[in-house]
C-alpha cells in the first residue's frame, strides 16, 4: 500500500477511484464506468454511466445494442469529475482505445487498459503520457516475447499465397482491431485484390471505413455447397471461432493461419492446428513494456492484466517501485 491508492485503488467491480466516484473498466455493473476500450474484457453492458471517447461508445454500441448504458457520454477534452479531471489520451490497442489520465488532489495516475507502441493504420497511434503512477498491462510481459515487425509478418503470408496459389489462406482475427490491422498491412503490402471476410466482422469492418480507414475490397467469405473453386488462392480473414465449425471445410485445401501475438508459443499454434502462425499483436511486448515504464519513469507503476510477476522483478532491478494489482476478469479478448 501506498498514500496513492487513497485516490484509486482496485475493488472487486474494478479500479475505483473515490475523488470521481467512478470506475475504469469495471467487471460488474457499476453507477460510473469509464471505458478505455470496446473489446469485451474492458467494455461491459449494463452501467449507469459510461464515459468513453466516440468511437469506444459506437463500438459498444455495435456489440451490445443501441441501450447497453442507460447514459452515455462522449470523452471529449479534460473533464471534471468530483475532485478528478479526466482526459482519454490514444493507446494504440485498437480503434477507439484511449489511456485515460485522472488527476487528483494526490497525484496523476494512467491508466493504460491495453496499448501497443507499434504504429497501425486502423487506429490513432499511442501518445506517451506522464504519470506519477502508471497503471499499465502486463499481456506478454516475459522477456520471451519480442513481437517482430508486423510487416515481416505480413509477407510470410504473401509468400506463402504465392507458393501455394490454389490454396485458400483463411486467417484467424478478432473482430475488433486484429482484423483491420491485418487488412491494412495486407493493403500497405501491395495486396490490391478482395480480402474476403467472414460475416461476423462485417459490421466492425463497416465502421472503420465509415470512420475513414480504407480497408478496400471486402466481400464476404459465403461459399456455395459443392464450389469450392470459388476460393481457390482467396485470402479469407475469419474470426478464430469459425475454425472450429464446418465453415471452414468448404474452402479448398486451406492454409489456416492465425493472427495474434500468442502466435510466438509455437505450442498454441499446434494446439489450434495453426499451419500459418502470424505473430501480430494489439498489444506491448516485453521490451516495449520496459521502455515505456523508463522513459516516463513514474513514482509507481501498478501491474494488472498478465503476466505480472516477471515485470515486477524488472521494475525492482532496475530501481523502478511496482506493485502487482492482481486483478481478474481481463483476458476474455486477449489479442
Amino acid at each position: 500500500m501506498s498514500g496513492f491508492d487513497a485516490h484509486l485503488h482496485p475493488r472487486p467491480e474494478g479500479l475505483y477511484c473515490p475523488g470521481g466516484d467512478f470506475h475504469v473498466d469495471p467487471v460488474r455493473p457499476v453507477q460510473r464506468a469509464l471505458i478505455t476500450h470496446g473489446h469485451a474484457d474492458h467494455a461491459r453492458a449494463g452501467h449507469s454511466h459510461v464515459l468513453a471517447t466516440r468511437q469506444t461508445l459506437d463500438i459498444m454500441a455495435i456489440r451490445y445494442g443501441a441501450d447497453f448504458a442507460a447514459h452515455t457520454q462522449v470523452a471529449d477534452g479534460p473533464l471534471r469529475i468530483g475532485e478528478t479531471t479526466v482526459s482519454f489520451h490514444p493507446a494504440g490497442h485498437v480503434l477507439g482505445s484511449a489511456q485515460i489520465r485522472i488527476e487528483t488532489p494526490g497525484g496523476v495516475f494512467v491508466v493504460t487498459g491495453d496499448y501497443t507502441r507499434t504504429p497501425s493504420a486502423a487506429c490513432a497511434p499511442w501518445e506517451p503520457v506522464p504519470a506519477d503512477v502508471l497503471v499499465t498491462e502486463a499481456t506478454f510481459a516475459l522477456p520471451v516475447f519480442r513481437h517482430p515487425d508486423p510487416d515481416a509478418e505480413i509477407a510470410r503470408l504473401l509468400d506463402s499465397h504465392r507458393t501455394f496459389p490454389g490454396r485458400a489462406h483463411l486467417v484467424g482475427a478478432y473482430a475488433l482491431g486484429k482484423a483491420q490491422r491485418v487488412i491494412t498491412l495486407l493493403r500497405a503490402a501491395g495486396w490490391d485484390g478482395p480480402v474476403y471476410v467472414h460475416g461476423a466482422l462485417r459490421r466492425l469492418c463497416d465502421y472503420h471505413t465509415e470512420q475513414g480507414i480504407d480497408l478496400g475490397a471486402l466481400p464476404a467469405a459465403t461459399i456455395e455447397r459443392g464450389n469450392k473453386a470459388q476460393f481457390a488462392g482467396a485470402i479469407v480473414i475469419a474470426p478464430p471461432s469459425a475454425f472450429a465449425s464446418r465453415w471452414v471445410q468448404r474452402f479448398p485445401d486451406p492454409v489456416i493461419g492465425f493472427a495474434s501475438g500468442w502466435m510466438q508459443v509455437r505450442a498454441r499454434a499446434r494446439q489450434r492446428g495453426v499451419e500459418l502462425p502470424l505473430v501480430i499483436s494489439d498489444h506491448v511486448d516485453w521490451p516495449q513494456l520496459t521502455a515505456t515504464i523508463a522513459e516516463l519513469s513514474p513514482a509507481e507503476t501498478w501491474i494488472t492484466h498478465g503476466r505480472e510477476e516477471a515485470l515486477l522483478r524488472w521494475c525492482t532491478l532496475n530501481g523502478h517501485r511496482a506493485r502487482a494489482l492482481n486483478m481478474v476478469g481481463y483476458e476474455d479478448e486477449p489479442d
